[in-house]
């Protein structure tokens, strides 16, 4: 993997690109906010400013309240990957992200997205 593309890249940038690809399959930017959220522990405020500031994924991670100790429950494939055997912290919590709202796309339910 190419980890310093993706480590530099703004949050702006991808934010965007995962609220176009649920609204495509019905879903709504607020449940991409819940999920980030869930994971992050970004509120509505924070997680708009640091769109707003422009921070790149190590600064959005680095900065983020309080990553959910369920996070490592996420399991699967995302971009030819298994998320649960990807060795760098940040790059497995990127395709955490990643994979939560693939799983929205894919209109699972809110309660298994979140490991409920």
């Amino acid at each position: 993997m190419q980890n310093s593309k993706f480590f530099g890249m703004a949050f702006a940038r991808v934010y965007p690109l995962y609220i176009q690809k649920v609204e495509k399959k019905g879903r709504t930017k607020e449940e991409v906010d819940e999920v980030i959220s869930w994971l992050t522990g970004y509120d509505e405020s924070t997680l708009k400013q640091q769109i707003e500031n422009q921070v790149d994924f190590t600064t959005f991670f680095a900065q983020a309240p309080e990553m959910n100790a369920n996070a490592p429950l996420i399991k699967g494939m995302i971009c030819g990957y298994r998320v649960e055997e990807i060795e760098d912290p940040l790059m497995q919590q990127i395709r955490w992200m990643d994979k939560l709202v693939d799983e929205l796309a894919k209109g699972k339910a809110m309660e298994k997205i979140l490991r409920k």
